[in-house]
């Protein structure tokens, strides 16, 4: 492929871990409801509990009650606990701030040292951070694992992975989010993870040194025992999560080794998605054997991670930088209801049956989430420039970010 279209194709794994759906018997929900502890929310799928938040607003658009320029980079954001913990670079150095999540008032920030690492992309940090108590877990590109008190933003302990393990970056360096399981922080790093020690980030567990894929670890269970689906550079893996043991494994190869999206697991199915043209499989799990059940090209994620709801599965097919499309898939038979042009490669999650998108070109659009068709309800040119990063709605408020670092809070509170 000529560097032309490798730019214009290029998926920046990062957002999201960027790095699931329905997660097998209920997985570790302690935030409250409406908070977005980390990626993908508290259930680790995309999709909210939030209701009753307005999903409508004038033509002038929804009311903005603050802004704040962070840096540039990828990463989501997580908000705990009226706060929002949010990262970007400026000057080779990552820095995570904390803020108020009503006024964007800065509480803290912390900076490290991390190359921008603008690799045909913009650059800066793609892993959201992960709020686990009084803890914030970070990830660099650069495979700086930290520990910040989610408090102060001390910092408890901090490994530099790739030199202290030999760890191997992926072509576009280190991009899935921390995932918390008990006492270990899970990261898509090495060639099947790694396990940290949450309280001293001492290792637990490594599976190789190889180069990872860019997805974050999801979690399920099965027959009591807790698991995590990992999509690595080269195939997707089911480990046990407390030892990190390979269960099973399925080869799944994508041009420049860029499996992005986290998988979607339900029940004892697991859906599977890539872009540049790879496409998407359903997979059936059955104890250490994994089976392909289907698989087509309707769905190609390529920057982020489609969302199951109410059994379709909801995503942006196609490339970025032009020819992506929203589509809905029927999540058994892998096949199209309906698709919609307009908003480029985006991202989306779901909330009280509704689809929260981000265009590629930072619109913001509220539509229902229903296989009968694509019905927008509400719409608004919230940022502009490039648009990776999957929204978060949190305690009536969206927020939303760009490529170039602007972090917006819109206000979509209930009508009371």
């Amino acid at each position: 492929m000529e560097l032309r279209k490798v730019i214009k194709g290029y998926v920046v794994a990062l957002v999201f871990g960027i790095g699931i759906s329905a997660i097998w018997a209920g997985f570790y929900t302690t935030a409250e409801a409406a908070d977005w502890p980390n990626w993908r929310g508290p259930n680790y799928n995309g999709v909210s509990s939030e209701t009753g938040w307005n999903a409508t607003w004038p033509k002038g658009g929804p009311k903005v009650p603050w802004k704040k320029s962070i840096g540039t980079g990828f990463a989501s954001m997580a908000v705990s606990n009226g706060r929002v913990y949010a990262m970007g670079n400026i000057n080779d150095k990552d820095i995570l701030y904390c803020l108020d999540a009503e006024t964007g008032e800065e509480i803290w920030k912390k900076s490290y040292a991390c190359p921008l690492f603008n690799k045909q992309h913009e650059g800066g940090p793609a892993a959201t951070p992960t709020v686990d108590g009084d803890a914030v877990y970070t990830f660099s590109k650069n495979g700086d694992a930290i520990r910040f008190d989610a408090a102060t933003g001390r910092i408890v302990w901090h490994r530099k992975l790739n030199k202290e393990l030999g760890l191997k970056h992926p072509t576009w360096y280190f991009a899935g989010s921390p995932l918390v399981i008990d006492n270990m922080v899970i990261l898509n790093a090495g060639t099947h993870g790694i396990a940290l020690n949450k309280t001293d980030g001492s290792l637990i567990w490594k599976n190789g040194n190889g180069p990872p894929g860019y997805a974050t670890a999801v979690p399920y269970t099965v027959g009591g025992q807790k698991c995590v689906a990992l999509f690595a550079s080269r195939e997707i893996v089911g480990l046990i999560a407390t030892t990190g043991k390979q269960m099973w494994q399925l080869a799944w190869k994508t041009s420049y080794d860029l499996n992005a999206a986290d998988p979607i697991i339900s029940g004892d199915t697991v859906f599977i998605s890539s872009g540049y043209n790879t496409g998407c499989a359903l997979l059936k799990i059955d104890g250490s054997n994994v089976t392909e059940v289907r698989r087509n090209k309707n769905m190609r994620n390529q920057v982020n991670s489609s969302v199951l709801w109410k059994g379709h599965v909801y995503g942006f097919d196609g490339q970025v930088g032009g020819g992506g499309k929203l589509a809905c898939l029927n999540y058994k038979t892998c096949e199209v209801k309906w698709s919609q042009r307009g908003m480029g490669t985006g991202s989306l999650m779901i909330a009280d049956g509704k689809l929260i998108i981000l265009s590629e070109r930072g619109k913001l659009v509220i539509a229902e989430a229903s296989p009968e068709g694509f019905e927008e309800l509400a719409s608004s040119q919230i940022l502009k420039g490039k648009c990776w990063t999957v929204p978060v709605l949190a305690n009536g408020r969206i927020y939303a970010r760009n490529a170039d670092g602007q972090l917006v809070c819109v206000d979509v509170g209930s009508k009371g």
